[in-house]
């Protein structure tokens, strides 16, 4: 096929054939500009956090977007201890703005080398009037760690106030970790307070108070709390009390009361700021949550979540599996429950809610099974349909099939994290090794990402 190509010679309106021409090189070199510029570019959206625990590390990533491919590069966290696999594990890991915290167990008590580490996520917040741009220049950083035989075991991590609070079940008690003194390098940035015991759940409404649970069943630390005194008020003495029933599993703090999770319903009770004397029996509040159709024991829950003012949770097994909602500003406390039924071999967890730039608020809700193949899935939650800031006309408005779990012990659940400005919600896939992004505008599947390994808790900035 003939054709025509010419060229301008230093811009003199002179055309020299060469052969048959169509356009000028100038002509040329500003289409391709054009059809450059128009080109999509990479853009960060955001960075994940997640633990590999087939690995025993975490692992860390860019989430970038070309036009409308997802792409998430995984990276080894530099410095990251090497663990043994068979007698040490990861735990919880949280995040207070960038710096996180992840919990390291082991299967002696404490007696291989158990404790945490921190590290800084790399990502800056930059405040634009009314929105933030966030930066990924630098790479994550460890910033401190304890890992050894004297650090308790830990088995939850929590955050409370703008600190980290990490069980330290073998030594019945809790360490408090400042992120901003630990970011500096302070020596005060870790201190151990005695209070809990065996597997401890925490509550602290405040920087002061700590209330610490006993997870015997019966003996005498049965349905036992500890009231302890911590920062400012870490001089005074404490106190403990009893729940009617033991076998505590699960605390939080919302609206000036703490809330426990005995092996029978919710129980409740103001804080006690000052420090000042235990509860009476009179003053505890009991919230029923039921019983079991099959065993006819009571129901119970192991876990809570804080969402506004509201206490999230859930309990029951197959048809009858629910979220359960508590106002804990309600002068008295009720419970309003939504169905998510769940199949023979499947069971709800904890919630995750986010709050959308656009002001929907969200409960995403996974069912993971149970030794069993049945299939897992999300069930996504409009927490508020009408705006009026009340749960009560909570529903569940989408059902999203999921990628298998690799469940061992504590670990290999499927686990979600909201990116900032909570446009995108992540969920973990640990038995195929894929993280998901889920639009939380229309629900649907934006990517699947394949990160190998068996990927669990994931924090993203």
């Amino acid at each position: 096929m003939k054709r025509r190509i010419g060229f301008c010679l230093f811009g003199i309106g002179v055309w020299t054939s060469l052969i048959q021409v169509d356009v000028c090189f100038g002509q040329e070199t500003k289409a391709a500009q054009s059809s450059a510029a128009a080109s999509p570019k990479e853009r960060t959206v955001a960075r994940l956090f997640w633990q590999d625990t087939g690995a025993n590390t975490v692992k860390w990533g860019n989430l970038t977007r070309t036009g409308d491919e997802w792409r998430l590069a995984p990276q080894s966290l530099e410095g990251f201890p090497k663990l043994d696999l068979d007698q040490q594990s990861l735990v919880q890991m949280e995040s207070i703005d960038d710096v996180l915290l992840v919990g390291i167990h082991d299967t002696d008590k404490g007696a291989i080398q158990s404790g945490w580490v921190a590290f800084t996520s790399g990502v800056t917040k930059e405040e634009h009037g009314d929105h933030f741009h966030w930066h990924y220049d630098d790479a994550p950083a460890i910033v401190a760690q304890r890992l050894d035989k004297e650090q308790g075991n830990p088995a939850h991590v929590y955050q409370y106030n703008q600190q980290f609070v990490i069980a330290n079940d073998s030594l019945n008690g809790f360490t408090i970790v400042d992120p901003q003194a630990v970011r500096s390098n302070r020596s005060d940035a870790a201190r151990f307070y005695s209070g809990g015991g065996n597997h401890i759940t925490l509550a602290a409404p405040s920087r002061e108070i700590v209330y610490a649970t006993w997870a015997d069943r019966d003996g005498e630390n049965v349905g036992r709390v500890d009231v302890v005194g911590v920062g400012e008020f870490a001089k005074q003495k404490g106190y403990s009390f009893r729940l009617p029933t033991g076998g505590l599993h699960g605390a939080t703090a919302n609206a000036n009361r703490v809330f426990f999770a005995p092996s029978d319903g919710i129980v409740a009770t103001v804080v006690d700021a000052k420090l000042q004397a235990p509860p009476s029996n009179d003053s505890l509040e009991y919230v029923s949550l039921g019983k079991d159709a099959k065993s006819d024991r009571p129901n119970r829950t192991g876990a809570f979540v804080n969402h506004r003012e509201y206490v999230l949770f859930t309990f029951g097994s197959g048809a009858e599996a629910r979220m359960g909602m508590i106002n804990a500003k309600d002068s008295r406390l009720s419970l309003k429950t939504l169905t998510i039924p769940a199949e023979e071999g499947l069971a709800l967890t904890t919630p995750k809610t986010t709050i959308t730039r656009n002001g929907k608020e969200y409960a995403f809700v996974v069912r993971d099974r149970r030794q069993s193949e049945a299939q897992e899935s999300v069930a996504v939650v409009d927490l508020d349909p009408n705006g009026d800031k009340k749960l009560d006309d909570a529903k569940v408005v989408q059902s999203i099939d999921l990628g298998p779990s690799k469940i061992e012990g504590h670990s290999g659940h499927h686990e979600v994290c909201f990116l900032p400005q909570s446009r995108m919600a992540c969920i973990s896939n640990p038995g195929d090794g894929t993280i998901w992004l889920i639009s939380l505008v229309d629900f649907t599947v934006q990517a699947k990402l394949a990160v190998g390994g068996t990927p669990g808790r994931l924090i993203g900035q």
